[in-house]
């Protein structure tokens, strides 16, 4: 590892991977809930893409527990995240990943919270990826990128890692200009659908996450929308059904591998609908970011785009994000 890379590598994550280098590992769980959960689907893709060796599942911290995978042992390193680190199910997961004899990694924003405590090693984050910031350094993708596919290099010699951790060194940047660029756009989209009672948001392959995130975790949880994150490799399967030219779609298109099932639900939307709002990465100045790992950084930057929209439709609403009926006001 060079001085640059070493330089720019997050101290937590090079404890982790300190700890990964003496020992045997063959799977990676990725384990939270909500946003949290969301999140790991681009470490995942990454995983899929670039790992020989080693095979990756994403779990709902609740059902990890329930399911008891049978894999889950001593050769498998548990990555779990929870923004606030007091989330039950998160923390009663990296228990019993710990039980199971598992290597245990959290990621969270509290490194005194339950989680913690309940984990071998902690990578605290400063930022969470679905709110209106541009600060990139050591948020929460940029820790999770840092942390996979250094874990790739250590274990498989996999050449992305100096790509990866240079590229993100850039992404602040990166998210600037893009902020920029599509400010008047997300404002018009939130004075256009502020009264609307249904959005879907459609992506596929690492992209998934960012259409998860503003369906889920901003339509749904902090703009009480009705909403629903569609894959655009199952559209053509029963979700087009519901396509008419006054329903609202963000449409979202990526770099990766996937793109062709993205460019196709867009080509089929464009015929019936008059209501696509179309988020593509192919408009991003992408300036700083190796080419080898562009199609893994754009769901960053999807991401953080949507997150100027969030902050329009809810001004546009004067229902602020940080509104809740349920989530920590009531027992559940």
């Amino acid at each position: 590892m060079n001085a640059q890379i070493q330089n720019a590598l997050n101290p937590d994550v090079a404890k982790v991977l300190e700890a990964v280098q003496g020992r045997s590992l063959d799977r990676i769980f990725f384990v939270a809930c909500g946003g949290s959960s969301a999140l790991m689907y681009p470490s995942k893709y990454v995983l899929d893409r670039e790992a020989k060796t080693i095979a990756s599942d994403v779990y709902n911290a609740n059902e990890f527990i329930h399911r008891n995978p049978a894999t889950l042992g001593e050769g498998s390193l548990v990555i779990l995240c929870s923004h606030s680190g007091g989330t039950k199910e998160t923390v009663a997961a990296a228990r019993f990943a710990r039980e199971k004899g598992a290597l245990t990694v959290s990621l969270t924003a509290k490194p005194e919270s339950p989680l913690a405590e309940a984990s071998e090693f902690v990578i605290k984050y400063e930022k969470a990826s679905y709110f209106d910031e541009t600060v990139a350094k050591n948020s929460d993708f940029y820790l999770m990128y840092q942390l996979v596919t250094g874990v790739l290099n250590h274990k498989e010699g996999n050449a992305l890692f100096s790509d990866m951790v240079e590229s993100l060194e850039n992404l602040g940047t990166v998210y600037e200009k893009t902020k920029a660029q599509f400010l008047d756009r997300s404002k018009s989209f939130g004075e256009t659908y502020k009264d609307a009672s249904i959005i879907y948001t459609m992506a596929s392959g690492s992209n998934y996450c960012a259409a998860y995130m503003f369906a889920v975790c901003i339509l749904m949880e902090m703009q009480w929308i009705h909403s629903h994150p569609i894959h655009a490799g199952e559209y053509f399967h029963g979700p087009f059904e519901v396509l008419t030219p006054e329903v609202p779609f963000i449409m979202l298109l990526g770099l990766d591998e996937t793109r062709p099932l993205e460019e196709r639900a867009l080509e089929f939307s464009r015929q019936y609908s008059d209501n696509l709002i179309v988020i593509d990465a192919k408009e991003f100045d992408m300036e700083g970011i190796a080419d080898s790992v562009k199609g893994y950084i754009a769901p960053l930057v999807l991401n953080k785009v949507l997150g100027v929209y969030a902050t329009a439709i809810a001004t546009a609403r004067n229902h602020p994000l940080e509104t809740r009926r349920y989530m920590g006001k009531v027992p559940y």
